[in-house]
């Protein structure tokens, strides 16, 4: 296939990074996939396959996470070159998930009668599912731009996921790009099956959309002020808040629930704390400022700093919360992200790294606390709101209270740390948030791309990255729970284990 197969995979990996955000050449990635699985197929040893399936990883999540670099620029603790041997750092790492599939893809194919590919593709998929879920649960886990993710611009494929999920689908994008080598070679069993599902998949969007919300629906606003993290100095606390209560609009006869980024208001809004820590700026009128925009009906959810505080009146933590303010000035509700950045909220091994020089990359000293998990907040006019903060939305199965299902999702994010490829692939995993539990979800961010997602995927309205706006449109409606919503991510492992089942079945055929 070529004198240096070891460099082929590096830059298959790299080519196979073009089918996600921003450049959204997902053909690349299946021809990118193909050939990959062609160079497992043909290593001599598992050795051999195993150092091929790290090097595709290597070229994939480093051209993939490019804009990890980008988040080294926002603090002073460390030197900003640091980022470029970060992002090849975290890519070393991941890509042992796509090295494990091709070692349990290849020893399958040992076992495997010559001649005889369909099942190796299938158990390379079902691979791919178990080591992709496991990407994003070790060590608290990294979900960042699962395969499935590169069909949103065909809808009716990513529309899948809505059954299946995002693991499930990530497998199945591995069964099409076997397909398509299997195609190459005129081996026609697999092709015959993947096509037509994936065009029956793809001519279903038009008949999968989410309905028009009703006349009367409550109103959404999502602000966007674009501040980037360069004008988030300690004394631009009362700027940022000018600039959030001056783009949210007035109140009309229709109840408005207005929605803020994440990472930009910088004033303490709850009560109860030591004077010496409000520095003057007292929560109250905090608050009484924030609700000058709100009618009597309106709501508005903002990101804030929360504390906690030991026995003696020290902070010993913090919380990246949402706080819902009411038009008298209230806090009718908090939410605590619960599933915090390593590296970016606190510092693991702390006792370890510290010395070594190493620090968080949010500004400060003081670590954040985990809250207790997805939840929903009720209010009269506007239902239940699940709030997933930041990067917790990009985590599948694992978004909504299943106790409490809401009628929407707010996303607050601060994406303003992900430079030009982060953001558009922050939004298309939220998007697939969406169509997989069949709710709408809401993006506020500092700098874009903040969006009104529909509960089908879609994207009703949106502000571009690094434009200032606000945008304003009636609740998109939640459809029924889908069966992703009701089984979670116990869909990924059934596929799975159908795709490994049919292999099976297909190996003993052909004996």
């Amino acid at each position: 296939m070529t004198r240096s197969p070891a460099l082929l995979a590096l830059l298959l990996g790299a080519v196979a990074a073009c089918g996600f955000a921003p450049l959204n050449l997902w053909p690349l990635t299946l021809v990118a996939l193909a050939g990959w699985m062609l160079l497992i197929h043909r290593a001599p040893t598992l050795r051999t396959a195993l150092w091929r399936g790290w090097l595709f990883g290597l070229g994939h999540f480093t051209i993939n996470n490019n804009w990890f670099q980008h988040a080294f620029d926002f603090q002073d603790k460390m030197p900003p070159v640091l980022g470029y041997f970060a992002s090849v750092a975290l890519a070393l790492y991941l890509g042992i998930f796509p090295m494990a599939a091709a070692g349990i893809a290849w020893r399958a194919r040992s076992s495997i009668k010559a001649g005889s590919d369909a099942p190796f593709v299938l158990v390379f998929a079902a691979a791919w599912i178990a080591t992709e879920y496991l990407r994003a649960t070790l060590l608290t886990g990294y979900a960042w731009d699962p395969l499935a993710v590169l069909w949103l611009p065909v809808i009716g494929v990513a529309r899948m996921s809505a059954w299946v999920g995002t693991y499930a689908l990530s497998g199945l994008t591995i069964v099409a790009a076997g397909a398509l080598l299997l195609a190459s070679g005129r081996r026609w069993t697999l092709p015959a099956i993947t096509a037509p599902v994936v065009a029956l998949a793809a001519a279903s969007a038009p008949f999968t959309h989410a309905p028009s919300p009703a006349p009367a629906t409550p109103r959404i606003r999502v602000v966007q002020p674009n501040i980037g993290n360069d004008l988030r100095t300690a004394d631009a606390g009362d700027y940022a808040l000018d600039a959030l209560i001056a783009r949210s609009g007035r109140p009309g006869a229709i109840p408005r629930l207005i929605v803020w980024p994440e990472g930009l208001l910088q004033h303490l809004l709850e009560n109860g704390y030591p004077a010496y820590i409000y520095d003057r700026r007292w929560p109250v009128d905090t608050r009484r400022r924030i609700a000058s925009v709100l009618g009597p009906r309106d709501m508005l959810m903002t990101n804030a700093t929360t504390l906690t505080f030991d026995a003696r009146g020290d902070i010993d933590g913090a919380g990246n919360s949402v706080l819902a303010i009411t038009p008298d000035g209230r806090i009718a509700g908090r939410y605590d992200k619960a599933h915090l950045v390593p590296f970016g909220e606190y510092l693991p091994w702390s006792s370890l790294l510290t010395p070594l020089g190493l620090a968080r990359l949010v500004p400060g000293d003081i670590d954040f606390v985990p809250g207790r998990g997805p939840a929903s907040l009720d209010w009269p006019a506007f239902g239940a709101i699940g709030i997933q903060v930041c990067y917790e939305i990009i985590f599948s199965g694992e978004v909504v209270d299943r106790h409490h299902r809401p009628r929407l999702i707010f996303n607050p994010s601060n994406d303003a740390w992900y430079g030009r490829w982060g953001p558009p692939q922050f939004l298309a995993q939220a998007q697939l948030r969406a169509i997989e539990e069949g709710l709408p979800v809401v993006r506020a961010t500092p700098t874009g791309i903040s969006a009104i997602i529909a509960a089908d995927g879609r994207i009703v309205s949106s502000i571009p990255h690094e434009k200032a706006g606000a945008v304003e449109a009636a609740i998109p409606p939640a459809l029924p729970p889908t069966l992703f919503a009701r089984l979670g991510n116990l869909m990924a492992a059934l596929v799975g284990l159908a795709l490994f089942a049919i292999a099976v079945a297909i190996r003993r055929r052909g004996r």
